[in-house]
């Protein structure tokens, strides 16, 4: 296995990332603060360029590459968000970017990705194999950009937790945990690396979608576990097969535990984004705030952080999430 990512390799992404990344706030509602009896911090990656955390993940890993494996283009696999953070970067470098996307991806997300110059490559996330429709980019010289299971990504997603401590500390609280949306794991595992360094004690929640959470399952078994397939979800961002080598390696050390959420819930959680932090936060990207209401997760009196991840989500699939019953 890879060595993981430490520290050191997480400041240095922030050097990297320095005047490129949008440093998202910490804000709160003082309604949501009494709702859940304690006092909630949110860190909206909604804001962050290209509308999800990322971007911060790509921009590291196509640093990390050299000018002449650079030249040779990167090639990615995503259903929207890594998709538009490896576009961007690869822009922003000069170099052609390839992206293996999901036939059944949001248009919004495809058309974002195609209008930041890179070419989508659609794929039946149900029947294709990832790895076999890269393969032919990856044989004619081109970099892989993985979407979590690589260090140089998971330091870049660490960067938010250097943020939150540094704003935590700023607001003279102590963060009694961190609460993360979690899909590979790659922002789960770079943001605790981050936050335990800061603060040992401070409890590390992932949260998963109902029925896609691998991590959860995998921190009960022991091992990396898959998840069953016949299911679906409207949290299309953060539906991946099984965790990480490397991430996994980081949350068992690092998590406190995980926590898997209803759809239901999780479009409860966005309407609570809107009214109360008046943010757009896609499905996936609300899955840290549906978990609050999980009953898990110790509130009373306490300051917890949520990530929102991203907000990604075409107008369509938004208000029919927001009208449902």
């Amino acid at each position: 296995m890879t060595t993981p990512p430490g520290i050191a390799d997480i400041h240095a992404a922030a050097a990297r990332l320095s005047g490129l990344t949008v440093e998202t706030p910490l804000i709160e509602s003082q309604e949501l603060n009494r709702r859940f009896g304690g006092r909630i911090l949110f860190k909206p990656e909604t804001l962050q360029r290209t509308g999800s955390f990322k971007f911060r993940g790509a921009y590291n890993k196509l640093s990390s590459l050299s000018e002449a494996e650079r030249s040779r283009g990167v090639v990615a696999f995503s259903s929207g968000n890594h998709a538009q953070g490896v576009a961007a970067s690869a822009a922003m470098f000069g170099v052609k970017a390839v992206i293996a996307m999901p036939a059944d991806a949001p248009d919004m997300k495809i058309a974002n990705v195609r209008k930041l110059g890179a070419e989508v490559v659609p794929f039946d996330r149900f029947k294709d194999d990832r790895m076999t429709v890269v393969r032919p980019y990856l044989d004619k010289g081109m970099a892989l950009v993985p979407p979590f299971d690589d260090p140089a990504i998971i330091a870049g997603q660490g960067t938010i937790g250097l943020e939150l401590m540094r704003q935590a500390k700023a607001l003279g609280v102590s963060l009694d945990a961190v609460v993360i949306p979690c899909g590979g794991g790659g922002l789960t595992s770079g943001i605790s690396v981050a936050v335990k360094d800061a603060s040992p004690g401070t409890a590390i929640w992932a949260v998963e979608p109902e029925h896609f959470d691998d991590t959860r399952r995998s921190l009960a078994a022991g091992a990396r576990v898959s998840n069953e397939p016949g299911h679906s979800s409207i949290c299309d961002a953060i539906l991946t097969a099984e965790p990480g080598v490397i991430t996994f390696e980081i949350n068992r050390r690092n998590l406190t535990g995980a926590i898997a959420v209803s759809d239901q819930a999780t479009a409860q959680a966005m309407r609570d984004a809107m009214a109360h932090l008046k943010l757009v936060v896609e499905p996936g990207g609300c899955v840290a705030l549906a978990a609050l209401s999980s009953g898990e997760i110790e509130l009373s009196a306490r300051c917890v952080a949520v990530v929102l991840s991203g907000g990604n989500v075409d107008f369509g699939t938004y208000a029919e999430i927001m009208g449902a019953a």
